[in-house]
């Protein structure tokens, strides 16, 4: 089989492209068709929902346990934010079927914010990928995906789970598919009361509720055996209600409202692809200083995009792919100096792969982004892909890579700063990865220099003000283990992983904030026949708080443990029962925020 038929094969088994026989293939359609070419050069950790189910409580969480991603949480469920590889929060791209869902106003995604339910896989790729997927892939991208199948008839799920601080979680999802039809639509409603307490630290989450609903539709119609029209839709209403230190502290609360459409229409022949979508994104947020009163603060931000996609093999060795995009950002504040203001954002992204063999491939990309009233970079990346024995891998890449400043830093009174450049990077990866049998090691060093950092410094006038400030410069090391073996009615399951982030202030020298040295997480699975038990760690390295590495501000390494016991009943029936932080450690992400103690949940998810 030459090249260009094994790489057909591998891009239809996405749902992407057709056979070498032209025949149609029914099994999925995928929204995001750029992540199937990515994967053919860089390392990506896919989580299922089945593993959603661990870590049910929000994204932080399930983040935290399952991924190398630090996060940042203001106390369970409150204000959440991601340090990827070393760098801060603006540097992760929330990427949701394919459209990068950073908010316009803050530069990136509040975790906490964004639901956990309702996606068929959550992927997170270490690296610079803004030649892809835009501003702030530069730590990384985490991608969260929906799918249609076809010829797969009617399918339900239930799940219902009641925890520790009156949690209670609800999830119902059902789909419908034929040979040119298919239909998904899913719902979660989370509501906690979150009042616990960590008596060790006379710390009690007083005012510290929280809850979300969401819902996601999808449909996706076959016009013709090649052709594909999709619709992927997003709701999401939320309220956090922020932690107070006194009983008479005065209480606060923060609402978002995020909507979320995506049209596609999809053409796969077996020479090329095209994929035309069109996009309308909406994030609402309100502050509310008392919750008994009016809002005090907020925002309306809504985005109008569109994209082009176009892949096509000029021979069986040589693929092109230009990529086109056009945004409309436009934004109203309320009671925070941003007026009534529209910022218009275009890119034309080119790249070239070529296969010299089924295993030796390269991929170079070029990219220009025109933002306006903004002078942006030049982005480029070059990777690639050798097999040279059947247990060794080896991948690399080079990437130059962007963040534009939001609307915040731009246009917020006081401190928006229309001066502000974007801030770049230059990206080195490499990935080694060895397989033997079913075990698989992957080691990759990476290197980062990120240059007109933006930040807020006080000024002599009393107020804090946007700034392009200093350089970082980061490296470290990225590791995961997994490993999976069925032994007649019993199956083991293993993914580990461990990073390690150097990450300094060319000024000062000094690690940044909020970046641990060492991180470290694993979850273990083991199935028996009806019987599933899970045991799943975190260990988190020293992390410094302030900007001087002040040791007695810092906050302290810890381990955290949580395991899980389900029994699948009757085919359609499992019922279980999770403890989260079993040996009751006491530890935060952020100063002064503890997180709970040890903590219960009982769950039943029933298929129909």
């Amino acid at each position: 089989m030459d090249i260009k038929k094994s790489l057909l094969l591998i891009f239809s088994a996405y749902g992407c492209f057709l056979s070498a026989q032209e025949k149609a293939i029914d099994t999925v359609y995928v929204f995001d068709n750029q992540m199937n070419k990515v994967k053919l050069f860089h390392k990506v950790n896919t989580i299922k929902p089945q593993d959603f189910e661990k870590n049910s409580t929000n994204l932080s969480e399930l983040l935290r346990f399952q991924s190398q991603v630090y996060i940042k949480e203001n106390g369970r469920g409150a204000v959440s934010s991601p340090s990827f590889r070393g760098t801060s929060a603006g540097h992760t791209a929330f990427v949701w079927n394919g459209i990068n869902i950073n908010s316009t106003f803050l530069g990136q995604g509040d975790v906490n914010n964004i639901p956990l339910f309702g996606y068929d896989e959550l992927e997170v790729k270490a690296g610079g990928g803004s030649v892809q997927y835009g501003s702030s892939a530069i730590g990384g991208s985490i991608h969260l995906n929906n799918n249609l199948e076809f010829n797969k008839g009617f399918h339900a799920l239930l799940y219902s789970e009641a925890g520790s601080f009156d949690t209670f979680n609800n999830f119902l999802k059902g789909s419908f598919s034929n040979d040119k039809f298919s239909f998904k639509v899913s719902g979660n409603y989370f509501i906690s009361q979150n009042d616990y307490e960590v008596p060790e630290k006379e710390y009690i989450n007083r005012n510290g509720r929280y809850y979300n609903t969401s819902i996601n539709i999808g449909t996706s119609y076959k016009i013709a055996p090649h052709q594909t029209i999709s619709w992927q839709n997003q709701i999401f209403d939320g309220s956090q209600h922020y932690p107070i230190f006194t009983e008479n502290g005065n209480k606060t609360k923060y609402n978002a409202q995020t909507l979320r459409s995506l049209i596609s229409w999809d053409i796969s022949r077996n020479d090329f692809s095209n994929s035309l979508k069109a996009a309308y994104t909406e994030d609402n947020f309100q502050y509310f200083g008392d919750i008994d009163k009016p809002k005090e603060s907020g925002a309306e931000g809504k985005n109008y995009i569109f994209r082009n996609d176009f892949n096509y093999f000029i021979t069986p060795k040589l693929n092109v792919n230009v990529i086109g995009e056009f945004q409309v950002n436009k934004g109203l504040g309320y009671q925070s100096g941003i007026g009534d203001i529209s910022r218009n954002m275009g890119s034309v992204a080119g790249l070239a792969r070529y296969f010299v063999s089924q295993k030796l491939r390269f991929e170079a990309g070029l990219k220009k982004d025109f933002v306006e009233n903004i002078s942006s970079p030049v982005l480029y990346s070059f990777s690639g892909k050798w097999e040279p024995l059947k247990w060794y891998h080896i991948g690399s890449s080079v990437s130059r890579n962007f963040k534009i400043p939001s609307l915040n830093d731009l246009y917020w009174q006081k401190g928006g700063n229309l001066d502000l450049v974007p801030e770049t990077s230059t990206n080195v990866d490499m990935d080694h990865e060895f397989i033997f049998g079913d075990f698989r090691l992957t080691l990759s060093p990476y290197y980062m220099d990120i240059k007109n950092y933006i930040g807020w410094l006080p000024t002599s006038a009393g107020y804090w003000a946007a700034f392009n400030t200093y350089s970082v410069e980061i490296y470290g090391l990225d590791s995961q283990i997994t490993y999976q073996k069925n032994f007649g009615n019993h199956n083991f399951r293993v993914n580990a992983g461990y990073t390690y982030s150097k990450s300094t202030n060319k000024q000062t020298g000094m690690q940044m904030m909020y970046v641990p040295l060492h991180k470290a997480f694993g979850n273990i699975d083991y199935r028996y026949r009806f019987l599933n038990v899970y045991v799943q760690g975190l260990f988190n390295g020293l992390t410094y708080t302030t900007t001087d590495e002040k040791r007695a501000d810092a906050i302290d390494p810890y381990f955290v443990l949580n395991t899980g016991i389900s029994a699948n009943l009757l085919k359609h029936y499992t019922l279980g029962f999770k403890v989260n932080n079993i040996t009751d450690t006491v530890y935060q992400t952020v100063s002064y925020y503890p997180l709970p103690k040890r903590n219960y949940s009982v769950y039943v998810h029933i298929n129909f």
